[in-house]
């Protein structure tokens, strides 16, 4: 890339010397202008040429990074004192035991001499045995075990080794990175006190994520460690207010915060332990140029963790451009992980015969189940909620367009039992952290397959089982065949409509392709599949 850019430049730097010679014009006139203390030998001439130093550029560049950094203090990575019980473990064992929760798979992602991967730790006690504020937390939360992901992630994490998590949701997967940043935070060569600054930054896509997030964070933090959560629609001021009285942790949706760091409301050189949660949500809602800007300030000698509910290449390029020689531990497979806990019941329909497939399902549904229907548009959540309480079916909605007031009401509301049905857009699908939801509604297929998968993974969490709803038209057929393979890979009934839906979305595209490679004009498309 700086071969080819640095090719550009010359050039241009060539046509506009040309151009000046044959106006006449004395080409020295223009050349670059001598530094007080530089030396002529820096500037390489080629002839009558004028080039560019890359070799000096990126000197100063080298130089300039070292100095932005050369006041920090050192950072301790490693906290990781390894249980006689973990440590003999057979490799029998591990494989065992990985297979058995849920086929975990590990990787070394080092490029030079691979490092063996730490075994599993089984036991809250076999991970945080020299940590007794934490397993006195754990204890008054009452978990029987770690998670699968928990128990593969924490011996990794507390090494000091940069971390990528792959797995469904409700996982477990915020504890993995929560506490292991508490021991990182409390046991640094320089006392919080004297850092008075920042230590830990978690970014996530959805303030609704960022307030749970911290709500895990308040619940199981350890040492006296002060967190504030950073999001658009919250009040500013107090936000800037809180972070200027001193915190340790700061969670951040990605656009406020790289508002208050552009602003020197912020300072983020303090930074020794990173999160980028959710981070395929993060890049599918535009936020890698502001994540670029806000890790500018991070220094490079963090470690960092990065949980993700898919791996598509824009999140390989994330781990690749801002982790160092990270390990990778991913729950299923590493494309789409269909939720097994989930029963998927699949209806091929009409629009027009949507709303009498809603109201006949929530008028059928049991006093103790909860529902969340997910719809498209905010529109589309307003006149739904509009009409089933019209219908006498009380229920709760939730977009982006709501005041951040009435949206935390409604979580809470829901959270607690008031309201048993909730209208929502893709806005909750992540992060919605609510374990008692028996069924998910898609009132409309969401505009990938990723997002169905997140969507159903809202129930059937935390061992318990789930069902989910799906209502698709023929303006779906394009994720007929996805869909179908989901299903297929999770053992769910497939209805005769949905596998003739995508036989017909197949022809059509092999139509569309050997139009193409025959020059023949492709027309539009058919409105029907």
């Amino acid at each position: 890339m700086q071969t080819k850019a640095k090719a550009v430049i010359d050039n241009f730097v060539k046509k506009q010397e040309d151009d000046y010679s044959e106006c006449g014009v004395d080409v020295v006139e223009f050349q670059p202008s001598v530094r007080k203390g530089q030396s002529t030998d820096d500037i390489v001439v080629t002839g009558d040429r004028t080039l560019i130093d890359w070799d000096q550029i990126r000197e100063e560049g080298s130089k300039w990074q070292k100095k932005k950094w050369a006041d920090l203090p050192p950072i301790k990575k490693n906290f990781y004192n390894q249980s006689v019980t973990t440590g003999s473990m057979s490799k029998v064992q591990v494989d065992n035991w990985r297979k058995e929760n849920f086929n975990i798979m590990c990787d070394d992602l080092k490029e030079d001499e691979k490092r063996p991967v730490p075994n599993p730790t089984c036991t809250f006690g076999d991970a945080f045995q020299c940590y007794p504020e934490v397993m006195e937390n754990i204890k008054k939360a009452g978990f029987q075990k770690p998670t699968p992901i928990q128990a593969q992630a924490w011996p990794i994490v507390l090494q000091g080794i940069d971390l990528i998590g792959v797995a469904q949701t409700g996982t477990g997967k915020t504890l993995c990175y929560l506490m292991p940043g508490f021991i990182h935070l409390n046991f640094q060569p320089t006392g919080k006190e004297k850092r008075n600054r920042p230590g830990m930054l978690v970014l996530t896509p959805t303030r609704e994520l960022a307030l749970q997030v911290q709500g895990e964070c308040s619940k199981y933090s350890c040492g006296g460690l002060r967190s504030v959560c950073v999001y658009g629609g919250g009040d500013r001021d107090k936000q800037i207010e809180d972070l200027r009285k001193g915190v340790d942790v700061i969670i951040a949706t990605p656009g406020r915060l790289n508002d208050l760091q552009m602003n020197h409301c912020v300072n983020l050189k303090s930074i020794t332990y990173l999160v980028l949660d959710e981070a395929d949500k993060m890049l599918d809602m535009g936020f890698e140029p502001q994540i670029m800007k806000i890790l500018l300030d991070v220094r490079p000698d963090r470690q960092t963790v990065m949980t993700s509910a898919t791996w598509p290449y824009s999140v390989r390029r994330l781990a690749q451009s801002y982790l160092k020689e990270p390990m990778i531990v991913y729950v299923g497979t590493l494309d789409i992980v269909a939720v097994s806990s989930v029963k998927q019941n699949i209806i091929v329909t009409t629009e027009e015969e949507k709303r009498t497939h809603i109201q006949t399902f929530l008028e059928s549904i049991s006093p103790g189940d909860k529902v969340i229907v997910f719809v498209c548009r905010k529109t589309l959540v307003d006149h739904l909620s509009s009409d089933l309480i019209l219908g006498n079916i009380p229920v709760e909605s939730l977009h982006g367009d709501r005041e951040q007031r009435d949206r935390e009401r409604t979580l809470e509301n829901f959270k607690a039992g008031k309201a048993r049905i909730l209208i929502a857009t893709d806005l909750a699908s992540r992060g919605l952290d609510v374990h008692d939801i028996t069924h998910v509604y898609n009132y409309d297929f969401p505009r990938n397959i990723e997002e169905y998968v997140h969507r159903i993974g809202r129930t059937g969490r935390a061992g318990r089982t789930g069902e989910s709803i799906t209502l698709i038209t023929r303006n779906d057929w394009r994720v007929a065949p996805e869909l179908i393979s989901i299903l297929e890979r999770a053992n769910q009934s497939i209805p005769e409509e949905l596998v003739s839906m995508a036989e017909r979305y197949k022809g059509h595209q092999h139509k569309k392709e050997m139009e193409r490679k025959m020059g023949r004009p492709q027309g539009k498309p058919r409105k029907s599949y």
